[in-house]
């Protein structure tokens, strides 16, 4: 495993500053409480944005109320920001985004925690989210209704269509900053809602950048807000009474606390897991160790479809561990601002030592260390774990950070009941070559998605996202996302006259 420095800060043409502290009512607010944003890394100053207030968040809410109930009013039509109007607006915008990848790129890279390729990456498919958003008009088909099936209904004549259910209220993390902001917003728009957005407090950059492209694209600015700020903000957001929505990405405490404030109204959750990824005998156990190795510890770990738990039949195990333990010492760890690096430093200092403080109680329960568990500030080693209990709690809790356990097991079946056992079940990796056998475990696993022949460490944009037990409420994708955030309306007619 290499160590790299030497940090490369953004050029001057990629450099971009917000015009104002947040966006709400339709315009660029100038607040009087501000926070700076930095880059974690290097410390550079990169801006200021607002720290809302709770009466600025209500404003912006309310903002976006009258700005909903004018545009589905009665008298006033729907005909203000048709669909067709929407698709061309978020067309445009994936458009805008492509043609300014640099840009995005050195915003995602600098405030945020991922290296450079990544930040690229997350760049190219929040374009892709946005162009799927426009053209997921298809989820809003509506339907007949048989009121002719039933004797009460013979004189009556229906529809259903999907409608918007208002005002989406949408918290997301430091992880993915621009693409998990498209994937809430994009669908939001599309569907006729409107949408306000609190961005993790380290990153807020991506969510105002993004902002100002949706407007440059044609989207009214009184159907999308963009309020950073710390905690407070984010409690006054989901228990605003006006809220019909909202959607959380997340961990599993703060959707507690989401859900508690929110009450009765829509949850859209994602919450991550702890991923298991399967490995069954007469794979190639080199291309499986590196497939490991690039989605236990890519974005540093911080990826809740990262892998951390590894099943391998007994036989193999011996080998597989070797593969891995090659396969990681050749990862280049270093600064995220280096084209060449692997495996950048966490968000902060903090999120290392609490990963450093996880490995170290499980290496007092009985770990071993293969490789890694070095911390440097920000930064820390790919680390490789094995001797731990099934249920051992740095195996079955998501850690989100670059640590992968490796446990031996019977066989496919012993496997699959040990990777049930964690409370969470979102995405899951089987490698295999028995295709019968690829496909009974993938019915048995509890998880929201299971990749046969890859790792746990995949996603494309355009399928249903989530997962079972703890790891969430509802799915996002765009076409999910668009479902969840309409609902059926039924329209009757008697066609027998009242006398």
């Amino acid at each position: 495993m290499s160590l790299m420095t030497g940090p490369t800060a953004p050029s001057a043409a990629t450099r971009w500053s917000p015009p104002g502290q947040a966006f709400a009512a339709g315009g660029w607010q100038e607040t009087e409480r501000r926070t700076a944003v930095t880059d974690p890394e290097t410390g550079a100053f990169l801006g200021e944005v607002a720290d809302s207030t709770a009466a600025e968040v209500r404003a912006a809410v309310d903002a976006l109320v009258d700005a909903f109930r004018a545009g589905t009013d009665t008298d006033a039509g729907r005909g203000d920001w048709p669909l067709w109007r929407r698709r061309e607006a978020l067309h445009r915008a994936a458009d805008l985004l492509r043609q300014r990848a640099e840009r995005f790129t050195a915003i995602v890279g600098s405030e945020g925690c991922k290296t450079i390729r990544d930040a690229r990456r997350e760049v190219g498919r929040a374009a892709e989210t946005l162009q799927l958003s426009a053209g997921a008009g298809h989820a809003l088909q509506g339907a007949s209704v048989p009121f002719e099936d039933t004797s009460r209904g013979a004189d009556r004549l229906g529809w259903s269509s999907r409608e918007p259910l208002g005002v989406v209220a949408a918290i997301t993390p430091f992880n993915d900053p621009l693409n998990l902001v498209a994937h809430k917003v994009g669908p939001a728009l599309l569907s006729g809602n409107v949408i306000a957005v609190k961005p993790h407090e380290a990153t807020p950059l991506s969510a105002l950048a993004l902002a100002e492209l949706l407007l440059e694209a044609g989207v009214p600015g009184d159907r999308l807000a963009v309020l950073p700020g710390g905690p407070a903000a984010g409690r006054e957001l989901v228990s605003h009474p006006g809220v019909d929505v909202v959607s959380f990405t997340g961990g599993v405490r703060t959707a507690d606390e989401v859900a508690r404030l929110a009450g009765a109204r829509t949850l859209l959750m994602e919450l991550g897991g702890s991923n298991p990824v399967i490995v069954d005998h007469g794979v190639d156990l080199m291309a499986a160790a590196r497939a490991i190795a690039e989605g236990a510890f890519g974005c540093a770990g911080q990826n809740c479809l990262s892998v951390q738990r590894v099943y391998v039949v007994a036989r193999h195990y011996d080998e597989l561990l070797g593969h891995l333990t090659h396969a990681t010492a050749h990862l280049r760890v270093g600064s995220k601002h280096d084209e060449r690096t692997d495996v950048g430093p966490l968000i902060d200092v903090a999120a290392a030592r609490r990963v450093e403080h996880r490995v170290g109680e499980a290496v007092a329960r009985g770990a071993v260390v293969r490789a890694g568990a070095v911390r440097q500030e920000a930064t820390y080693q790919p680390t490789i774990l094995t001797g731990l209990a099934p249920d051992d709690p740095i195996v079955t809790d998501e850690i989100f950070g670059p640590v992968v356990s490796v446990l031996p097991v019977a066989d496919l079946d012993d496997a699959v009941n040990q990777a049930n056992r964690a409370a969470t079940g979102l995405q899951a990796g089987v490698f295999t070559r028995d295709a019968t056998a690829a496909l009974r475990t993938a019915r048995r696993l509890r998880t929201g998605a299971v990749m046969i022949n890859d790792t746990s460490d995949f996603r494309i944009d355009a399928m249903p996202f989530g997962g079972f037990h703890r790891s969430g409420i509802g799915r996002e994708g765009v076409t999910s996302a668009v479902l969840a955030m309409t609902a059926p309306k039924v329209i009757a007619a008697r066609l027998t006259s009242i006398s």
